[in-house]
Order: structure tokens, then sequence, then C-alpha cells
């Protein structure tokens, strides 16, 4: 194995997994005011509520699906009855109406983005950056489903072989890159997508995803109102900024309020 995979399949993997942590910590540190998903819904409604519950359920469904793949052995799987056959048509048939699901939720999305011009404004170079990172992982795993697992023969590929060891090795400090060689290549750009995503996920909006939205099952809608703009100049749009020093915040405020 040459130097280049081993950096693909062991420094890299814990050089995103450390992004991801460090990340994490210093956004919460330094911008607790901008752990949110930036709103759109102001800007436009309609296709927005078909679209996100699709994009949103399905990841999910994806989530749930890549736990139950990565993290439980072939061994855990036989052991409570399921056999290899009947595991491959669990994970294969819902996981691809899941992917499915999240594909025309995200183009759906995208589209909403591109076309809406009040969205348009509103989008931030960090989201655009996200945007593309996320479309990379979710159509690489999407062609990955399709080609290997949906028409890849009776079982498909099992990746319980290579790429769940090789992921459950590679977090308690045991790396075994030997397990990626043969993987085939649909699989290996989609893995290598998904530590981008992972590494990039702390900076971007996609940051929401860990605020418990526990009292969302009682809590009331949010209704969003526009303001007159006549009132007051549209400020630029930023995914995240730091928190500003409190006589700067104190001085813009009262420019607003004697605008």
């Amino acid at each position: 194995m040459d130097t280049f995979e081993l950096f693909l399949w062991v420094a890299y993997p814990w050089l995103a997994i450390a992004a991801f942590v460090v990340g994490l910590i210093w956004r919460w540190r330094y911008d607790q005011f901008g752990w949110t998903s930036h709103s759109s819904q102001i800007y436009e409604s309609r296709l927005l509520r078909i679209t996100s519950p699709l994009f949103h359920w399905g990841i999910v469904f994806v989530f749930l699906g890549h736990v139950m793949g990565l993290a439980f052995p072939k061994s855990f799987t036989r052991a409570i009855g399921i056999s290899d056959g009947a595991y491959h048509l669990i994970a294969t048939i819902p996981g691809t109406i899941a992917a499915a699901m999240v594909i025309v939720g995200f183009l759906g999305l995208i589209y909403r983005r591109v076309v809406k011009r009040s969205v348009f404004l509103a989008t931030s170079t960090s989201d655009k950056v996200m945007y593309v990172i996320l479309g990379l992982a979710l159509f690489s795993g999407a062609v990955a489903t399709v080609s290997l697992q949906v028409f890849g023969g009776p079982h498909g590929y099992d990746y319980r072989e290579t790429i769940s060891p090789w992921i459950r090795q590679l977090l308690i400090f045991n790396p075994q890159p030997e397990l990626m060689a043969d993987v085939p290549w649909q699989f290996k750009v989609h893995v290598t997508a998904g530590l981008t995503l992972l590494a990039a996920w702390p900076f971007t909006r996609l940051v929401h995803a860990f605020s418990a939205p526990i009292g969302y099952l009682t809590r009331p809608y949010v209704v969003y109102r526009s303001r007159d703009i006549t009132t007051q100049p549209l400020r630029a749009s930023v995914a995240w900024e730091p928190v500003r020093s409190n006589k700067k915040q104190l001085d813009d405020e009262a420019k607003w309020s004697g605008a």
C-alpha cells in the first residue's frame, strides 16, 4: 500500500474526526448565536414545506442505515437470526427509498435556492461550499447503492467485510488500511466525500443538527413576519460571524434605533 493510500485511509479520517470535534467545541465557545440553521422560510415557504421534510426525514433514515451497517458486525446480525440475504434486502430496499427521498429533497432545496431570488441573495459563501460538499457525499452514496447494491447481484457488495471493520478499528486507534485496498471505487469516493463533509460540518449551517430538538414536539409554529423594507437597509447575509464586543454592539443598536 502506497503513501497516498495510507494517508487516505489512516491520517485523513483522523484529521476529519479531529476537525469535527475541535470545530464543534470552538463553534460553541465563540459563536453560540450563530449556532442555527439560518432559516430562509421568511423568503419562501411553499417549496420549503415540500422539500425540507423530504430531505430531513430521508437523512434520518440514511443515518440509521449507516449506523446499522457500520456499527454492527455480521456476527451480530447472524446471532439475532438475520441471515445475510435477509440483511441485504433490509438494508437495500429501505436504503434506496431513503436515498431517493434525500436526493429529491436536496435537488428541490437547490432549485429553490437558485430560482427564488430572495433566497439566493440570502445564501452565503459557506452555504454554497456546504451544498457542494453535501451534494458530493449524497450523490456518491446514491451511485454506490444503486450500482453495487441494487444491481450488484443477489447479495451486492459486502461492505461489512471491509469498510465496516475498517471504521471500527480506526475508532479504537488500530488502523487497518489494507481493508480498503480492494473496496470498489464507488464506495471509496463516498467514504472520502463523507469524511470531507464531517470535517466541514462544524463550520456550516449543518451544525444545527446537534441542537436537540426536544422542544419541537410541543412548541407552537414559529411565524415569520417581514418588516417594512423602507425602515432600514438590508444587511449583507453571512452564514455566521464571531460575536462582536459589547461596545460595538451597543453602538450599532443605537444607530439603528435612531434611524
